[in-house]
């Protein structure tokens, strides 16, 4: 079963991209933060951190 997470991604930019990830209740934190990041980097957005303790991660649903 599916749960839906937010990963907040801080970036150079100062400013913080969130990014809704839909993974298993059990998913590993750094599974969510690399699912997360990787969406941020194909993206033309400012380059977000790749600091995993930089991200703020909560399960919603």
């Amino acid at each position: 079963m599916c749960a839906c997470w937010l990963v907040a991604l801080p970036a150079v930019d100062g400013k913080q991209y969130v990014y809704r990830v839909y993974a298993p209740a059990d998913a590993l934190l750094a599974d969510l933060f690399w699912e997360a990041w990787h969406c941020h980097d194909e993206s033309a957005l400012p380059r977000a951190w790749d600091l995993f303790d930089a991200a703020v991660i909560r399960r919603v649903g």
